[in-house]
């Protein structure tokens, strides 16, 4: 099958299982790519971390920050506990500023992400991918605006109708009357300029060696593996990741890692026309079709 076929069929299977998609893989040695509309934008949700990590280690290698710098986090109330993290203790605690970095990066603790855009808000975040020549990628808000959507306003039994808004809301500009789901609002990107993130972290010559290993390490670490992990992970490689969730958006960015010397970037960008929460078919769909992308480009490898 031709690459071009291999694309249409993946897309039509996406659409099948009501998913609109945007994927790139990327062999890293060679450059060679493949990937299905790989330059939509869309809200990156907890992808944003990824960067945040990147200008917080930076700015503590620099001895802008103090990596040991111990911070006080205050709790939450208990009706606002969010996601694993630091929003569910019940206590004051303190972080250090590194320790914040692995639980916002390795554990996507959304609590931990914002003690650190208080250190380097959104903005300087930004400013530093543009400094290292990193482009497509937006960070405009902290984590803490994504548990704002309609789906906190509704019972956990009407939570479909938060993606019912979602889902139908959307314009032909990728705007939305939800700000965390408008690309012109939310932190967003494309799935070319996440690969490109990917490339600078595993092949460092902007990013410094120092910060690019440490957040290799942290999302080697990532302990979110239900999504594109099942479809990369084995005894013989090594996957890398990040996700994101948001609503009816599910994505996720991760480098896998052959024991042969095989390196590929692969970017899942995904939209839901499902209403529900809950789609484990929808993350097994995903991992299908990213592995037969890096399939068609591995198999280009040996030829």
């Amino acid at each position: 099958m031709s690459g071009d076929a291999l694309v249409a069929a993946l897309r039509e299977e996406l659409d099948d299982g009501g998913l609109r998609g945007s994927f790139l893989v990327r062999d890293l040695h060679t450059g060679e790519e493949i990937g299905i509309d790989p330059d939509v934008e869309f809200p990156l949700a907890s992808l944003v971390k990824v960067p945040l990590a990147i200008s917080t280690l930076e700015r503590v290698r620099t001895g802008e920050l103090d990596g040991a710098e111990q911070v006080l986090v205050r709790p939450g109330a208990p009706e606002t506990a969010g996601p694993p993290g630091l929003s569910r203790f019940r206590h004051p605690a303190t972080v250090a500023v590194e320790d914040l970095v692995y639980l916002s990066t390795s554990i996507s603790d959304g609590t931990a992400a914002d003690t650190l855009f208080e250190l380097t808000p959104p903005a300087r975040v930004a400013r530093t991918l543009r400094e290292l020549g990193l482009r497509g990628i937006t960070v405009r808000h902290p984590i803490s605006d994504l548990t704002d959507t309609p789906a906190e306003r509704f019972e956990p039994d009407q939570v479909h109708l938060a993606h019912t808004l979602a889902i139908g809301a959307r314009t032909a500009g990728r705007g939305h009357p939800v700000p965390q789901l408008d690309v012109s609002r939310a932190s967003s990107g494309t799935a070319r300029a996440m690969t490109d993130l990917l490339h600078a972290l595993w092949t460092p010559s902007t990013i410094h060696p120092d910060v690019a290993a440490r957040v290799r390490d942290l999302m080697a670490h990532n302990v979110l593996r239900q999504r594109l992990a099942p479809d990369f992970t084995s005894d013989s490689t090594t996957w890398s990741s990040k996700t994101g969730t948001l609503l009816n958006l599910r994505h996720e960015a991760g480098v896998v890692e052959h024991a042969e010397g095989g390196v590929f970037a692969v970017v899942a960008l995904t939209e839901s026309r499902v209403a529900a929460s809950a789609q484990p078919e929808a993350e097994a769909l995903m991992g299908r079709v990213a592995r037969a992308l890096r399939d068609r480009l591995r198999l280009l490898r040996t030829c």
